[in-house]
């Protein structure tokens, strides 16, 4: 499955309301870190399939999704599950630790 977008019109279904575990990629067109991780996201998204459901959202376009989970800084990238944000990562970091990380709040 790759990245899907997401707003604050589909936000609620696609991510508070799925029923597998969703990574939120807060990120902006003009972040480096945020172009360098998205490779990583795409083949993190197509790895697991229908494990977990990877989003990105921009927060230029969505500034008052991102001030309502409090992002301060990108890349953010959050998983929720149930409709709760159950971990947060901050930062760019390399795809075997972003899918270590992802992997570790699956189980």
């Amino acid at each position: 499955m790759a990245t899907v977008k997401v707003d604050k019109s589909n936000f609620q279904t696609d991510v508070l309301d799925a029923n597998v575990p969703v990574v939120v990629d807060f990120w902006a067109e003009w972040c480096g870190p945020c172009k360098m991780i998205a490779p990583a996201l795409e083949d993190i998204a197509t790895e697991l399939g229908a494990k977990v459901k990877i989003a990105k959202l921009n927060i230029d376009e969505n500034p008052e999704l991102a001030a309502q989970f409090g992002v301060r800084s990108i890349p953010t990238l959050m998983i929720f599950k149930g409709g709760e944000m159950a971990d947060m990562k901050v930062g760019a970091a390399p795809k075997t630790a972003l899918s270590h990380w992802i992997n570790g709040n699956l189980a």
